[in-house]
C-alpha cells in the first residue's frame, strides 16, 4: 500500500517530509519488512548486550550503570511484533554521554569541535564547518570523556533536538560540544540512529524535553527512553529497506523540484506572451490561446500570483480596457491637477513643490496609448509625509487605545489595521499622523521585495498612527488613487525601486521620498482610470476565488494523504 501510494503522498502539501516520517514510523514498528522466525530473537540479543556491559565493567572499562525501571505498559506507544522486545536506551548503551559543557577557545586549526549544526537531517555528519577547532592539549582533555569512534551514534540533544547520524568509517578525530550526545550500543548503529530520529522518538523528546527557546533533553531522561528492539538480523534488513525508500523519496523530491521549475518556466513563457502584446486586439488573441491552458497553469499559488502581477502590468499599459476617444485626454487632466496644486499653494495649505525633471525616453518602459501621458508620481501628489516611531509596547494595541502601524500593515496589497504596536500610556498621541479613509500609504523601509509597496486605506480604524517608516502621499483629488496604487505596485515600478533603493542587505532596503516621487507613472484619462480599476478589481476577485479553490483542493489532498498515512501506519 505504501509503495503504490507514494506518488499521492509525495505530491500532497509537505508530502515528501511526511512520507519520510511515515517510513521511519513503520520501520521502528516492525511494519516495513517481514519478520523471519529463524532470526535469533531480540531477547537473546538483550542478554548478549548485558553480558558485554558486565564484561566492560569487570575490566574497569566502564562504570556500573544504575538500575533502570521496568517499562510500564503506558510507556509503550505501540504493540511489538513477535521476537521484538522493549528496552531502555540506557540498558542498551555502553556509552551515553554529551560533549563539552565548557568548550575551549577556538584555536583556528587542529581538531574539529562539532555542535548540533554539524549533525544534519537524514543522518549526515558535517566535519567541514565545525563551530571551532581545538589544539592537541585540549583535544586530549575533551576526548578522554567523549571519545567517539566510527559506528558510534551522534544525537543532537539541545536546540535542534532529535537529529541523529552514525560516525562514518574514516571520520577524522573530533570532539563534541554539549549540544550533541554520543551513544555506543549493542544495536545496529544505523538502526539505532533511525530510531532516534523517528517520529516515535521525537514524541518522547517533546514530552520530556525542557526549555522553550532552546529545548533540550537531559541524559538521564534520554537513557530512560523506551526502544523497540528487533532481532539483530532484522535490524539490518530494516536499515537496508529504509535506505532504499529514502532514495526513492530523494527521487520524488527531485522530480517535484524539477516539475516546479518547469512549471514556473511554462507560466513565465505563456504569461510573457500576454505582456508582449502591443494592442488590445493582440492581447485578446493571446489571451484566448493562454486561457486554453489555465487548468494546467493555475494549479499553484505562485502561478496565480504571477497572473495577478501580469494583470497589473497590462492594466497600467492600457491593454485591459478599450480607449474611448471621447474621454478628456490626460494632458487636460494634468492641467487640472496643476491648477489644484497651485490653488493649495496660494492658500498656504501645502508648500511649493520642487520642479521635477522631465522623463527621458530611457525611463519609459513601454509605449502609451493615444491620450495617455508619462508623469512622475510627484506631479499627481500634492504633499507627502512620514509618521512617528516612538518606543512602543510589543503587542498590538488594546481596544480603544492608540497604536502605531508596522510596515507589514502596508506590505501585502491590502491595508492591515491589525499590524500595529500599542502606544505606551505615558506618551502623548500625535493625531496629525492618524490614518484616514482614502490614505495612500507605502513603506520606505522594508525587504527588497516589499519596500515601497503601497495600499489605499478603504476604511480606517480610529487611533492608528503612521510610523516613520510609512509614507503618506496626498494624492490629487483629480487622480484615481487606486489606479496610482496599481502603477506603484506593477512590475516596472518594482524595477525602479530595485535600482534606486539604498542599503547593502536585501533584508532591509530604504527608499527616500524623492525616489518615490520620481517614479514614472503612465497617466490615462480620468474616466479610463476608473474603468481600469473596475476591470482589475473584477479580475483580482477571480484570482482570489482561484486561490480559495486551490486551497480547498490542497486541503482535500492533504486529508486524503493523512487518511492514507493512518491506514498504512
Amino acid at each position: 500500500m505504501l509503495l503504490s501510494n507514494m506518488e499521492l503522498l509525495a505530491t500532497s502539501p509537505g508530502g515528501v517530509a511526511k512520507l519520510r516520517e511515515l517510513i521511519l514510523t513503520l520501520a521502528v514498528q516492525g511494519k516495513l519488512v517481514p519478520q523471519d522466525p529463524a532470526d535469533e530473537p531480540a531477547g537473546v540479543l538483550l542478554q548478549k548486550i548485558r553480558a558485554e556491559k558486565d564484561r566492560l565493567i569487570a575490566e574497569g572499562k566502564s562504570k556500573r550503570d544504575k538500575p533502570l525501571a521496568e517499562i510500564g505498559e503506558e510507556e509503550k506507544p505501540f504493540e511489538l511484533p513477535e521476537s521484538w522486545e522493549w528496552s531502555r536506551l540506557g540498558a542498551l548503551a555502553s556509552k551515553l554521554t554529551d560533549g563539552s559543557h565548557n568548550p575551549p577557545r577556538d584555536s583556528g586549526a587542529g581538531y574539529p569541535m562539532l555542535s548540533s549544526q554539524n549533525v544534519w537531517e537524514g543522518g549526515v555528519v558535517d566535519f567541514t564547518s565545525p563551530t571551532r577547532y581545538v589544539g592537541e592539549a585540549d583535544f586530549l582533555i575533551e576526548n578522554s570523556r567523549t571519545a567517539a569512534v566510527p559506528g558510534d551514534v551522534l544525537l543532537t540533544i539541545v536546540a535542534s533536538l532529535g537529529r541523529s547520524a552514525v560516525v562514518p568509517i574514516g571520520a577524522p578525530a573530533f570532539v563534541l560540544q554539549r549540544s550533541v550526545a554520543v551513544i555506543r550500543s549493542g544495536l545496529n548503529p544505523e538502526f539505532c540512529s533511525l530510531f532516534l530520529r523517528s517520529p516515535v522518538a521525537r514524541a518522547y523528546y517533546d514530552l520530556h524535553g525542557k526549555g522553550t527557546a532552546q529545548k533540550g533533553i537531559y541524559l538521564g531522561k534520554l537513557g530512560a527512553m523506551p526502544i523497540a528492539v528487533p532481532p539483530l538480523a532484522e535490524q539490518s534488513c530494516i536499515v537496508t529497506r529504509v535506505e532504499a525508500l529514502m532514495r526513492l523519496c530523494d527521487a520524488l523530491e527531485a522530480k517535484g523540484q524539477l516539475e516546479a521549475a518547469q512549471h514556473a518556466q511554462l507560466v513565465s513563457t505563456l504569461l510573457g506572451t500576454l505582456t508582449a502584446s502591443t494592442t488590445p486586439e493582440e492581447l485578446a488573441d493571446n489571451w484566448q490561446r493562454v486561457a486554453q491552458h489555465f487548468d494546467l497553469l493555475l494549479d499553484r499559488p505562485e502561478a496565480i500570483d504571477a497572473l495577478e502581477q501580469t494583470l497589473l502590468q497590462l492594466a497600467v499599459r492600457g491593454l485591459l480596457v478599450p480607449q474611448d476617444p471621447t474621454d478628456e485626454p490626460a494632458s487636460a487632466l494634468l492641467q487640472k491637477i496643476r491648477a489644484e496644486k497651485d490653488r493649495l499653494i496660494a492658500t498656504g495649505q501645502i508648500k511649493r513643490d520642487k520642479p521635477l525633471p522631465p522623463i527621458t525616453d530611457e525611463e519609459k518602459p513601454f509605449e502609451l496609448p493615444v491620450g495617455w501621458e508619462w508623469v512622475r508620481t510627484g506631479a499627481v501628489v500634492n504633499a507627502s509625509e512620514a509618521g512617528w516611531s516612538p518606543t512602543c509596547i510589543g503587542s498590538p494595541r488594546r481596544q480603544g487605545l492608540w497604536g502605531v502601524l508596522k510596515v507589514s500593515a502596508v506590505s501585502w496589497g491590502e491595508f492591515d489595521a491589525t499590524a500595529n504596536k500599542e502606544l505606551p500610556s505615558d506618551l502623548v498621541p500625535r493625531p496629525e499622523y492618524e490614518v484616514r479613509d482614502g490614505d495612500f500609504l507605502l513603506s520606505r523601509a522594508n525587504t527588497a521585495e516589499l519596500v515601497a509597496r503601497s495600499v489605499v486605506v478603504e476604511q480606517a480604524e480610529p487611533k492608528l498612527m503612521l510610523s516613520d517608516k510609512i509614507i503618506r502621499l496626498a494624492v490629487s483629488s483629480q487622480m484615481n488613487r487606486s489606479f496610482l496604487n496599481m502603477a506603484n505596485n506593477a512590475s516596472y515600478a518594482r524595477e525602479h525601486y530595485a535600482v534606486n533603493a539604498s542599503g547593502t542587505s536585501s533584508s532591509m532596503k530604504n527608499v527616500s521620498r524623492e525616489v518615490v516621487l520620481a517614479l514614472p507613472v503612465p497617466l490615462p484619462p480620468l474616466a479610463e482610470q476608473s474603468r481600469i480599476v473596475t476591470r482589475v478589481t473584477t479580475l483580482r476577485r477571480l484570482c482570489a476565488d482561484l486561490r480559495q479553490r486551490l486551497a480547498e483542493r490542497q486541503s482535500v489532498q492533504a486529508r486524503l494523504a493523512e487518511a492514507l498515512v493512518q491506514e498504512v501506519a
